[in-house]
């Protein structure tokens, strides 16, 4: 496995038209991101700012808007992903802390923090709309990243043992490391987790593009901001074309971007046996005939080769004098003690506002929090019911997959909150109580990541062990217990564990729902933290969070990690 956008190819390709419909491809790209962004730094002030239309002929424009902010949010999450996930995964001290703070971070209800970090870019960025558009970004990128980064992290904890033996016997550094194990052997799962996280960036769009702050509402032009705001105007209209609108978005997202990545990344299955159908793609068809991409490919990943040599070499003759034993300890207890001071401050400004709370007041809280995790565990057990046997039949049919993956997409991609005013007038209907309705509302946004997952685990399944499964004869459920069980296993946890910090997320908007003058409430932490920021109750808001934050920790330690243990240990090629 390489990290290479093509094979190599000796023969040179003639100039055609494939090589034309792809410049003309890229120079519409360039210019639409420029003068989309140039739209990004005109002035602004929270009084005097531009009004949005609702009339249709604006969508395409606030269409490629909300696509821009997606697309530079995945950049800086990807990054972020290599980044973060690779520390995490070789540093065991590192790890101690890097694991629970995501499990921590992917469970904070997004919007709870917006309000803080939009008034912290408009002090960088002072009379410029940049400020709120890197706000708005740093949402989305925070609905995206901790899906990708525990992908990723998984992955390097369970490359099999023959490659990482290979890998030190060709003394590979870092950066050949990274190229030539680490990205191939975690592309499939990556893959279709960075869809699930482009996805779910559509979840927060509309409320990172619409934002109250300063007692001021701010909207950006974007899709999610004229969603919301033809639903407070009640323009049913206006919300069918938005709705269009994002679903005609999520497809062509998913033809010009995702599919041929999928097909790209079959080349990175890890098996001794070509696979006899493969997920195809017409852009990638186009991309592989144009010689003009296979021309700038060769010289951008020369470029890039060359450049880490020269600096690797410069690097190497550098000699940076190496401080003393006592000198590196006083740096590190002197790091250590300025986190300790930092965090201590706002632990003793937090013990201050909850002090406000009484004895029984706080433990009506953790009682809250014990049945929003039940809850969570419910959904997500449901979750698995489904998606596993779906995911499977999905990732093991090419064909199917190429028919279900842009539906898939599209549900995935689709805003569950706005599906929430049917869901409650089937409950009133019904009279279905919200203590079990709850339960649907948190998987509407949830269940993706688990059946993501599985269908990227099924596909990573070597064509090699299932013609050995045709050759042994196996029965469908031998089959399923001893190949695709264990194979999508590390998969399913890596789901199940984003799924369950995601509903914890989703609680916040599950338990409470409303109809016209019907309000449906669940008892419920969600429930409560929604209501107690409503009221501006920060004493209520900090201990809520800190419930949350503890249970989530507490059931990923005694729970999914020790699922995960037994996946990285037992159920993954060797």
């Amino acid at each position: 496995m390489q990290w290479n956008f093509f094979n190599n190819v000796d023969q040179k390709r003639k100039f055609g038209w494939a090589d034309i419909l792809v410049i003309f491809l890229l120079l519409s790209i360039l210019y639409a991101a420029a003068k989309l962004g140039s739209g990004m730094q005109v002035p602004f002030t929270p009084h005097q700012q531009s009004t949005l239309s609702l009339d249709p002929k604006w969508l395409p424009y606030y269409a490629g808007r909300s696509l821009l902010r997606m697309f530079i949010a995945f950049a800086a999450s990807l990054i972020f992903t290599f980044v973060y996930g690779r520390i995490a995964a070789y540093n065991r001290t590192a790890e101690k802390f890097m694991i629970p703070a995501i499990d921590i971070l992917q469970s904070v209800p997004v919007l709870g923090f917006l309000s803080a970090t939009v008034l912290a870019f408009m002090a960088l960025f002072p009379g410029s709309l940049l400020g709120v558009e890197c706000a708005s970004i740093f949402a989305i990128f925070t609905g995206q990243v901790w899906n990708m980064t525990l992908s990723f992290y998984h992955s390097l904890k369970t490359i099999p043992r023959d490659l990482n033996e290979a890998a030190k016997m060709n003394r590979l550094g870092t950066w050949h490391r990274f190229t030539k194990l680490e990205m191939p052997f975690s592309m499939i799962g990556l893959v279709w987790n960075s869809m699930m996280s482009f996805g779910g960036g559509w979840f927060f769009l509309a409320a990172s593009e619409s934002i109250s702050v300063l007692n001021q509402d701010i909207h950006l032009p974007g899709i999610g901001s004229y969603m919301a705001l033809a639903a407070d105007a009640g323009n049913i209209k206006a919300i069918i074309y938005a709705i269009l609108t994002m679903v005609v978005l999520i497809v062509i997202v998913d033809q010009l971007f995702w599919r041929p990545i999928i097909a790209w990344s079959q080349k990175f299955k890890n098996e001794q046996t070509e696979t006899s159908e493969l997920p195809t793609s017409w852009v990638f068809d186009i991309l592989k005939r144009a010689g003009f991409v296979h021309s700038l490919h060769r010289k951008i990943q020369r470029l890039i080769h060359d450049g880490f040599v020269q600096l690797t070499a410069k690097s190497s003759q550098v000699k940076f004098p190496q401080p003393s034993p006592v000198i590196k300890r006083i740096i590190k207890w002197a790091i250590v003690v300025l986190a300790a001071a930092f965090g201590l401050k706002y632990l003793y400004e937090g013990i201050l506002e909850i002090a406000r709370l009484s004895w029984s007041e706080m433990t009506h809280v953790v009682a809250l929090g014990l049945l929003t995790a039940l809850r969570v565990f419910v959904s997500t057990l449901l979750a698995v019911i489904w998606t596993l046997p779906v995911g499977v039949f999905i990732g093991t049919n090419p064909r199917l997959s190429r028919i279900a993956q842009p539906i898939v997409q599209v549900l995935s991609s689709f805003p569950a909150n706005m599906a929430f005013p049917i869901f409650t007038i089937v409950y009133l209907k019904l009279g279905i109580s919200m203590e079990i309705g709850a339960i649907p509302l948190m998987m509407l946004g949830t269940q993706w990541y688990v059946l993501f997952n599985v269908i990227a685990g099924a596909m990573a399944i070597p064509s090699d062990l299932k013609e050995a499964i045709v050759i042994l004869k196996l029965t469908r459920p031998q089959t399923w217990k001893n190949l695709i069980l264990p194979a999508v296993f590390p998969f399913l946890v890596t789901g199940c564990i984003t799924a369950s910090g995601g509903a914890w997320n989703a609680s916040i908007v599950s338990e409470i729902v409303s109809w016209k003058s019907h309000d449906l409430q669940a008892s419920g932490l969600g429930a409560f933290i929604a209501q107690a920021t409503n009221h501006g109750n920060w004493p209520e808001i900090i201990w809520g969070i800190i419930v949350m934050c503890l249970l989530v920790v507490m059931v990923n330690r005694l729970v999914w990690r020790k699922l995960y243990l037994l996946a990285e240990k037992k159920y993954h090629l060797d």
